[in-house]
């Protein structure tokens, strides 16, 4: 087992999926992929799920679990957050996997201003994405950066711990649900008596911790999580619908007091297929946007404001980094048209602006050498499905 887990990691992997009846598979580069040619059986499966269960009185009761969540490392293999679930009865096991380095901003090629949403006092950010969309890549990197570059206490809540983060120039608590702490509810309530400047939530799901987490915001801290959302706009709305309706306009009110800023991605396969590159939205919380959001109305209006918002603030939609993505020949047009917002939009501004070797039409280009500190997009670190 360790020899096959072993070998995905060296190819990139960033999912294993282990069933019953069913062959080894990994996802590389987006794609699962068979790695082994004879199935699995039952007994095979569970003596595997046993290997991956670190708590005594889990293993105990092995045969009983429907659903577990946890985490299990090997030395000169990697770090995995593991679920293990039954199906038809036998038992099927689901590892991501997790670097042992942490990785930077600088690395992810991301824009400059995700390190100036970093540096922020107080207030809440909100990294948003489908499932394997990078999310927990770029908080783990918004975390390292504080950590390396200011005097201050962290907590994290996280569902499994993911990424380890040693004590820097801050201090760095984290705590698993379940094992340090009961739930989010839980650990976010006693994290506001632990003298925290920064608190990371591995996500908000429920009315209770997105009500705790806005009170934390409201109360001075800096707060970090993520929702499971495709957009900026939709985070919103999906905020306040958590709601019962009667206060729906006071969640509205808070929302736009606490909100920072909301970061959207959208992972897209690399034109020249070495991994994958994150797509960014990026909407700082500006006096204009907050007037927006206090105006159910003209909700749909933050897209364009976002759009005109990036010389002066650094924010951009997602069509305008996937316009820089295929010019810069990080991401072929056809991958680009399918993930942009307003598809007839993308196709006719590329169509009006791009130049000749732009690679519009399906040509890759090598990717950008510029500096990501410049807040434009290169080359960049793989992001992962996190």
């Amino acid at each position: 087992m360790e020899k096959i887990i072993k070998a995905a990691v060296d190819r990139g992997a960033s999912d294993l999926h282990i069933k019953a009846g069913d062959v080894f598979r990994a996802r590389i580069n987006g794609k699962l992929v068979r790695l082994t040619k004879q199935a699995l059986t039952p007994e095979q499966t569970r003596s595997i799920a046993l290997q991956l269960i670190s708590n005594e009185n889990d293993r105990a009761r092995i045969d009983t679990l429907r659903d577990y969540d946890g985490s299990w490392g090997a030395a000169g293999i990697g770090r995995f957050r593991v679920n293990i679930l039954r199906q038809r009865s036998s038992f099927m096991i689901v590892m991501r996997v997790i670097p042992f380095e942490v990785p930077s901003l600088a690395a992810l090629a991301v824009p400059a201003v995700l390190q100036k949403i970093a540096e922020a006092e107080r207030g809440m950010v909100l990294v948003t994405g489908v499932t394997g969309s990078g999310k927990s890549t770029t908080m783990a990197a918004l975390i390292n950066h504080i950590n390396q570059h200011h005097n201050k206490h962290i907590v994290t809540l996280e569902n499994p711990i993911e990424f380890l983060h040693r004590d820097l120039q801050s201090s760095v608590t984290q705590r698993e649900i379940g094992v340090d702490t009961e739930s989010f509810q839980t650990g976010l309530r006693a994290a506001l008596r632990q003298d925290p400047d920064v608190v990371l939530i591995g996500e908000m799901r429920d009315p209770e911790t997105v009500n705790t987490a806005m009170k934390a915001a409201e109360t001075g801290h800096f707060l970090i999580s993520t929702v499971h959302t495709p957009d900026a706009q939709s985070t919103l709305l999906r905020i306040i619908a958590m709601f019962p309706p009667e206060e729906q306009e006071m969640v509205r009110v808070r929302l736009a007091e606490t909100l920072h800023a909301v970061i959207s991605q959208r992972l897209l396969p690399r034109a020249d297929g070495k991994g994958r590159v994150a797509a960014l939205e990026i909407m700082i919380v500006t006096p204009t946007i907050r007037a927006l959001m206090l105006d159910r109305d003209r909700v749909g209006e933050i897209r364009d404001f976002i759009a005109e918002g990036r010389d002066q603030y650094g924010m951009q939609t997602f069509d305008q980094h996937l316009e820089d993505l295929v010019t810069d020949g990080t991401v072929e047009f056809a991958v680009a048209l399918a993930a942009s917002t307003s598809p007839s939009d993308f196709q006719l501004k590329m169509q009006l602006f791009s130049r000749p070797s732009s690679g519009v039409g399906g040509s890759a280009h090598s990717p950008s050498t510029i500096d990501p500190a410049s807040g434009r997009f290169g080359a960049g670190q793989e992001f992962l499905d996190r």
